[in-house]
C-alpha cells in the first residue's frame, strides 16, 4: 500500500552534488517541495531559479552542530513540516590503516557521524511533535563489507549503519521511519577531490595501492540518473525497509560475504561454544 499524500517536504544535506543534487531536483521535479542544503549555499542558485517558492537554501556544514540544528529549525519553520530528512553529506579518507593520521580519521567522523548525528538530534523533537517523518542515511554497500586503502570510510559506515539501526527501534513507536540508503559503485562526483581525502602515503603500500585503483577504475559504475525512482518508492511506501540496497551489484557480494562468515563461524563453532562455561 503507497503513502497517498501527493507532496512531501525533504531536508537534504549535501545537495550542490551528487547523489544530493539529483535526488533534490528529482523530488521537485515530481512536485514536492526541498529545503537544500550546502556548505557552499552559492551553489544552490539554480535550484531557485528553476523551482522558486518550493525550494529553500540553507547554508550548513554538518560538522557545525549549531548550524545544523539552525537549518533544521529554519526548513521546518519555512515549509511548516518536515516529512523527510536525508543524510547525504559525507567523503572517503583514502589510505592504509596505518597512513591515516588520528587528526584526518576524526575529521572523517566528524563529518560522517557526528554530522549526520547533529541533523538526526536537532530533527527528532519537530518529527516527534508533528506525528512522524521518514529519516534516511545514505550509507554504501561499505557498510556491510570492506576494502582495503578506505577501511577507514567503510568503519564510519558499519558505525552509521549501527546506529540508524539503533534509532529505528528506538523512535518506531514516534511514528518516526528509518532507512538506511546503501549504494553500490555509481558515475557520482564521489570520486572527485572535493569527495576525497588522501592520507599520506607510505613507500611500502604503493603496490597495493596501485592495484586496488586499478581495480577501482574498471569497476562498472550505476548511472546516478536512473536511482530517483527506486528512492521514491522507499519513501512512499507505507512500511519502508530498514536497508535498502541501490544498484544491482550490492546484493551478490553482500551474500558472498555473509556467506563467507557465518561458514567460518560454524567451523569454529565447537570451539566458541566450549568458551560459555567450565566443564
Amino acid at each position: 500500500m503507497e503513502n497517498k499524500q501527493k507532496s512531501k517536504v525533504w531536508f537534504i544535506t549535501g545537495a550542490s552534488r551528487g547523489f544530493g543534487r539529483i535526488w533534490a531536483e528529482a523530488a521537485l521535479e515530481r512536485g514536492d517541495k526541498v529545503a537544500a542544503t550546502a556548505r557552499n549555499v552559492a551553489s544552490l542558485d539554480g535550484l531557485i531559479k528553476k523551482y522558486g517558492a518550493n525550494v529553500l537554501t540553507l547554508e550548513l556544514d554538518v560538522t557545525r552542530p549549531g548550524q545544523a540544528a539552525s537549518a533544521i529549525s529554519q526548513a521546518h519553520a519555512h515549509f511548516g513540516r518536515l516529512d523527510i530528512v536525508l543524510n547525504n553529506a559525507g567523503y572517503s579518507l583514502v589510505g592504509t590503516i596505518e597512513e591515516a593520521s588520528d587528526e584526518d580519521v576524526k575529521a572523517m567522523y566528524e563529518t560522517n557521524i557526528f554530522g549526520a548525528l547533529a541533523v538526526i538530534r536537532a530533527a527528532l523533537p519537530l518529527l516527534r511533535e508533528q506525528g512522524g517523518g521518514h529519516i534516511l542515511g545514505i550509507s554504501s554497500n561499505l557498510g556491510h563489507v570492506t576494502l582495503p586503502v578506505i577501511g577507514y570510510y567503510s568503519s564510519s559506515k558499519w558505525a552509521f549503519e549501527a546506529i540508524h539501526e539503533s534509532l529505528a527501534e528506538e523512535v518506531k513507536d514516534f511514528g518516526i521511519k528509518v532507512t538506511i540508503i546503501e549504494p553500490g559503485a555509481y558515475a557520482t562526483e564521489f570520486g572527485s577531490p572535493d569527495s576525497l581525502k588522501f592520507a599520506p602515503g607510505m613507500e611500502i603500500y604503493t603496490d597495493l595501492k596501485t592495484k586496488f585503483f586499478g581495480r577501482l577504475q574498471e569497476m562498472e559504475r550505476g548511472d546516478p540518473n536512473a536511482t530517483p525512482p527506486a528512492l521514491f518508492q522507499v519513501v512512499d511506501a507505507e512500511n519502508p525497509p530498514l536497508r535498502f540496497h541501490l544498484g544491482s551489484h550490492n546484493l551478490p557480494w553482500v551474500r558472498a560475504a555473509y556467506e563467507e562468515r557465518l561458514a567460518l563461524w560454524e567451523k569454529w563453532d565447537a570451539v566458541s561454544s566450549a568458551a560459555q562455561t567450565l566443564s
